[in-house]
């Protein structure tokens, strides 16, 4: 692991789904991040007992607009840690409290309150994640330096980007391609570019499997339900490459920051993509939107006097477990109605499954490359309590960011890709299980049934089914 961190404050974790109690259970058994207390603030409080043995203090409160400083003054003090692992409680405003506080943060995506996905008084553009990352970069400047604020870094986001960074290194290696340097940094736009890469896909497949069946009117998850129902509810946004021919039907560019990406006039969760995965090759999965698309953009951008001149096309490509498929696909067919009951996946896993979370490279000298975490729900459960394999893949990537803001108090509001890849990696990778690299000669075919032409490969619509 990374050099161990010296922390005297308290925790104050908001949220007590899954991915808190998976989270907590790790932070209560390693020695890298030293805690003094920890209290636990979440308007339900299912099963804490265990928790409640190791001494952790719980709330049971709702924060929203009106309230969220009153109650977190009665907690927080300068020195502490505010983890944000809720639904619904507005990250922005949780940043600006921990600024003014004086108490380092974390959360694992953007939140906006209750209502905030859904708010018709808002365009579908100001609904993106895009959008929320703009207003994430806009309260950066407002702020400037003072204590760390990591944003959105949990598995994806967040772990993923430090994957990315180390599956292009990795890929360098092999194509024995010099890795270019601006300042002592790795110049990550010009490496992507040098080893002509047309398409990234952070290419995930879970394959765990619940010995409940599913019932009708149920939505069954491996992490949050209303995580999963928000993402899939708001419109899939993607990075467009400059080798692309045109743009995807329906997709729109927006008129504020970088403009690195696009977003399409449905709902992600009713769009199929062909991506790849160690676990069973090709598949077909959801192009869920997520802050990635747009932080990942960015890095892998190539400007010449303001012109771009290089960018990957870039989306999250989600396989979800058999369970959540059929569910997303219920509420769909229900027109988006609130499902009559949810089921977050723990003890009633069975053995077996797997969760594969990685960087699909494709396009370059070796078609195409994988890498990133197999970690399966056996390996999860012989490391830490109150975990399957999608859950603790989360918490290892919330611990490794609090590891890092630890060891980096003072950087302000940062994202994934501000941080050292390879000290994340070192404190995540113990939770991880097995790190896969896999070269595939696979290549999706378009609408026709063929593959890619010659002139013009790796188009987006190769990987769609229109």
């Amino acid at each position: 692991m990374a050099e161990a961190s010296v922390f005297s404050g308290n925790l104050v974790v908001i949220g007590f789904g899954s991915i808190a109690r998976a989270t907590l259970a790790l932070l209560l058994q390693q020695r890298t991040v030293l805690l003094r207390n920890i209290t636990v603030i979440a308007p339900e409080l299912d099963k804490p007992q265990w928790f409640n043995k190791h001494g952790i203090v719980f709330i049971e409160a709702s924060l929203d607009e009106d309230n969220h400083e009153a109650l977190l003054d009665r907690y927080v003090d300068p020195g502490d840690f505010l983890l944000n692992l809720s639904v619904d409680v507005s990250s922005l405003a949780l940043i600006t409290y921990a600024a003014r506080t004086g108490a380092l943060y974390l959360d694992t995506c953007i939140e906006p309150w209750a209502g905030g996905y859904t708010d018709q008084s808002l365009s579908a553009a100001q609904r993106t994640n895009y959008a929320f990352r703009q207003q994430m970069l806009e309260l950066r400047k407002r702020l400037g330096k003072g204590p760390t604020a990591v944003v959105a870094h949990g598995a994806n986001p967040g772990l993923i980007s430090h994957l990315l960074k180390a599956a292009l290194m990795r890929l360098a290696g092999e194509l024995k391609h010099p890795v270019p340097m601006t300042d002592g940094q790795v110049h990550w736009a010009r490496l992507a570019t040098d080893m002509q890469i047309k398409v990234i896909h952070i290419a995930e497949h879970d394959t765990q499997r619940s010995r409940l069946p599913k019932k009708t009117g149920e939505f069954v998850n491996t992490w949050s339900v209303d995580g999963f129902i928000s993402e899939g509810g708001q419109c899939a946004e993607l990075a467009l490459g400059t080798h692309e021919r045109q743009r995807p039907r329906g997709a729109h560019a927006h008129r504020l920051g970088t403009k690195n990406a696009l977003y399409l006039d449905r709902s992600s969760a009713t769009l199929p993509v062909k991506t790849w995965t160690p676990v069973a090759g090709s598949c077909l999965g959801l192009m869920i939107t997520h802050h990635e698309t747009s932080s990942l953009a960015d890095l892998l951008t190539l400007r010449k006097h303001g012109a771009v001149m290089y960018r990957p096309t870039l989306y999250y490509a989600y396989r979800c477990c058999d369970d959540a498929l059929l569910s997303i696909n219920e509420w769909l067919g229900n027109n988006g109605a609130a499902p009559r009951s949810k089921r977050v996946m723990g003890d009633d896993v069975i053995s077996g499954g797997v969760d594969a979370l990685g960087i699909l490279l494709v396009g370059h000298q070796h078609n195409a490359y994988w890498f990133g975490s197999m970690l399966s729900v056996d390996q999860a459960r012989a490391l830490l309590p109150f975990n399957t394999a999608t859950s603790l893949q989360v918490a290892a990537g919330v611990f490794a960011g609090m590891a890092w803001a630890v060891r980096h108090p003072d950087r302000g509001i940062v994202e994934a890709e501000d941080m050292d890849f390879t000290s994340v990696l070192e404190d995540a990778l113990p939770y991880l299980g097995d790190m896969v690299a896999q070269q595939t000669d696979w290549r999706p075919t378009g609408p026709s049934g063929t593959h890619d032409d010659l002139e013009q490969p790796w188009q987006f619509a190769h990987f769609t089914l229109e």
